[in-house]
């Protein structure tokens, strides 16, 4: 058995060793993996913060699109990652909140194998329909469920927060709604456009310039606040529906037992890089707000989304095997 001289000896040469891996970090290229694929939202805001990162870091950030699986395939290769700082993830609502519950075999822990290292932007959705739609306002479509009128809404698949933003609405309203699942957000928006599904949640940055058009219109925004990109279009709250309160959301992780004094450069890069005129012109570009957390303040929300959102999946009844 080793003694108490020896395990203190061997902690503290750990503890030295760990130490000097955060002075010299980064000493080679950071590998950002984005879930998705390319050309997504995902995507451009892995760029925009790669830039951003690499400017701080003073290394090349190399953007890497491991899609399938719902974003599970590039979540579970950054948690088997070697835990050094080179390579972290553009993780999302969906892999870190909703994946959680929705898929039966979760092959990672949200909380227990990644660092939240910082908050890469947020987003509502926006209630839309048909411009030639009947429903004008959010006291229509209520009337129409409570009144029998069987309703329809898409979604860019099963267990995406669009889908789950629907049946949280309908939990809400009551009433008959079917959801008509796709498998992009294009062709089921082209389908409302054309009034073929009722409604559908999508957002702002891809809805706005079809509402502006006359093609859309916009009932509601599903967060408690009126958002900076729409702030016309009330929120789904504010109009009586009570306890609605979604958005989308993006963080960037590292692998849980990513050294502590490199999860600090990490944040304290991304912190700085959020702050840039650039990055958040950028992001407000592709309809995004960036709100600035510490350590403490993304903790608690990574943990608030998923009690939030396995609710939801609960409710939903959707489940993946």
């Amino acid at each position: 058995m080793l003694s108490r001289r020896t395990l203190l000896t061997a902690a503290a040469v750990w503890g030295l060793a760990h130490q000097a891996v955060g002075q010299d970090y980064p000493t080679r290229p950071i590998k950002l993996v984005v879930p998705f694929g390319a050309g997504t939202t995902a995507d451009i805001v892995a760029r925009v913060f790669g830039e951003g990162i690499a400017r701080q870091m003073g290394q090349p950030v190399v953007v890497e699109n491991k899609a399938g699986a719902g974003g599970n395939i590039g979540v579970d290769m950054v948690a088997r990652d070697s835990a050094d700082g080179y390579t972290i993830l553009l993780g999302t609502v969906g892999t870190h909140a909703i994946n959680p519950t929705l898929y039966r075999k979760p092959t990672t822990n949200a909380l227990k194998d990644f660092a939240p290292i910082g908050f890469a932007g947020s987003t509502p959705t926006l209630l839309i329909v048909s411009a030639n739609s009947p429903y004008k306002t959010m006291k229509d479509l209520r009337n129409a469920a409570s009144g029998g009128k069987s309703l329809s809404f898409a979604s860019a698949g099963n267990g995406t927060s669009g889908h789950l933003a629907g049946e949280l609405l309908k939990t809400r309203l009551g009433g008959d709604m079917v959801h008509v699942p796709y498998k992009e957000g294009a062709t089921a928006l082209n389908d409302v456009i054309a009034g073929q599904v009722d409604f559908m949640f999508y957002h702002p940055v891809a809805a706005l310039p079809h509402i502006r058009a006359n093609k859309l219109r916009a009932l509601g925004a599903s967060t408690a606040q009126r958002t900076s990109i729409a702030p016309d279009v009330p929120t789904i709250q504010e109009q009586g529906v009570e306890n609605f309160d979604l958005m989308a959301w993006m963080m960037l992780y590292a692998p849980a037992k990513t050294p502590p004094a490199v999860l600090a450069k990490l944040r304290d890069a991304i912190s700085k890089a959020a702050m840039t005129e650039g990055t958040r012109a950028k992001l407000v570009a592709s309809g995004l707000e960036v709100p600035l957390m510490d350590e403490r303040q993304l903790a608690q929300f990574s943990k608030a989304e998923i009690e939030k959102w396995s609710e939801i999946v609960r409710l939903s009844g959707a489940h993946i095997d």
